[in-house]
């Protein structure tokens, strides 16, 4: 195939489906790169006793490691150990899924300690991302 061929388009209302049809391209190719991906997601919800969902953490795991996606705790019950006991219970699930380790990246200083108070290790960062912040980027191996 030429460049005559095809068109290359900038758009920023890309098709619904595209971010679908990029990863199915994205995942044939790591599986026959990488062999077998086992992905599967992983969440814990803490819902309030009327079955709001309140916050909770939500990831994925795939070649043998937890990604963190997102973990949220609402400021009235942070402080409680909360975050600790979401990442544990990931943990112990991904440890059930044959996974070696976990990792994940946050924008926050004080995500960042309770991270490492729970064994995550810093492994990159990105300066100034978004102006004036850092992104932090942190494993852990099991």
């Amino acid at each position: 195939m030429t460049d005559t061929d095809f068109d290359i388009t900038l758009t920023d209302a890309p098709p619904a489906d595209m971010s679908d049809e990029l990863g199915k391209g994205l995942r044939a190719f790591n599986i026959e790169l990488l062999g077998p991906i086992d992905g599967a997601p992983l969440a814990i919800m803490i819902r309030s006793k009327d079955g709001t969902l309140l916050g909770g953490l939500y990831g994925r795991t795939g070649f043998r490691r937890l990604f963190v996606e997102k973990l949220f705790i609402p400021e009235s019950l942070r402080g409680q150990g909360l975050g600790s006991k979401l990442l544990l219970q990931a943990e112990a699930e991904a440890k059930c899924r044959n996974c070696l380790g976990a990792w994940l990246e946050t924008l926050s200083a004080d995500a960042r300690r309770v991270y490492e108070r729970n064994g995550y290790r810093v492994f990159g960062e990105i300066p100034d991302y978004p102006p004036g912040n850092t992104r932090f980027f942190l494993s852990k191996n099991f």
